[in-house]
């Protein structure tokens, strides 16, 4: 932004789901591109809040039991509550919306529930959605699940897909910070991207929030560690070993 004077560096800091969009543009692929809002930036860090990695339900070995076992732990795992549950369904909607041609909502979700969920996010945002979730289902949500899912192989293919790409090291260091009492995104998340990254040869460090923290009050409670970890990326000083010890 020439107007403001800024230089050419940049860091790019999420939260949640903004926190895989972090990591996602951490592998650079896309900052290596021309033409794009990221030309001649130097890009020095990426701060992520309460990490997503759904890639960690994938099995070692992906084949049709692994796969519909991947499909049903996400699902259950995802369904403790109808706000955990809206967000799991509105994933898969988005992921069936980038793979039409090979997914349909009603392989995991009844036909009848499939047509309410198209509905509801083709009109609403996630927390909106919950409340209508709620309002039609109660604590009959779970309902709306199929026994066992069906096409499991090419779900579980692109929920993996469309997750955190940890098999690539990041451009920059990278910050997770987390609280220990998250449940809608679990530490362990956090935890699984930086031993997949660290083992690339990547730079990950990880803060646990001082206290019993969610999901909630992260994001109020970080400034204070992200901020002095901004500065010195910005200084140009080198960032701390975060994979030490890992």
């Amino acid at each position: 932004m020439k107007e403001t004077g800024a230089g050419k560096q940049a860091l790019m800091i999420g939260w949640s789901q903004g926190a895989g969009s972090t990591l996602g543009a951490s592998q650079g692929d896309y900052v290596a591109k021309q033409g794009t809002a990221y030309d001649g930036l130097d890009v020095v860090g990426f701060v992520a809040m309460s990490v997503p990695d759904l890639a960690m339900y994938a099995p070692e070995k992906l084949d049709e039991a692994g796969a519909a076992k991947m499909v049903n732990d996400f699902a259950a795992a995802w369904s403790v509550d109808s706000f955990a549950f809206a967000h799991m369904s509105m994933n898969l909607w988005g992921t069936q919306a980038a793979f039409p041609d090979k997914l349909k909502l009603s392989d995991i979700f009844t036909d009848d529930a499939a047509k309410a969920l198209d509905e509801i996010y083709a009109n609403k945002c996630v927390h909106v959605a919950t409340d209508t979730i709620n309002f039609n289902y109660g604590n009959n949500y779970k309902s709306m699940l199929r026994p066992e899912p069906q096409n499991a192989m090419a779900w579980a293919q692109s929920i993996v897909a469309g997750s955190v790409d940890n098999t690539v090291k990041p451009i920059a260091p990278v910050l997770i910070i987390y609280g220990n009492k998250d449940t809608t995104l679990p530490p362990v998340m956090g935890e699984y991207y930086q031993k997949k990254i660290c083992a690339l040869g990547g730079n990950v460090a990880r803060i646990q929030l001082p206290g019993d923290q969610n999901h909630f009050t992260t994001p109020p409670l970080s400034p204070p560690f992200y901020l002095p970890w901004i500065k010195d990326r910005l200084a140009g000083k080198p960032a701390p070993d975060g994979c030490a010890g890992n």
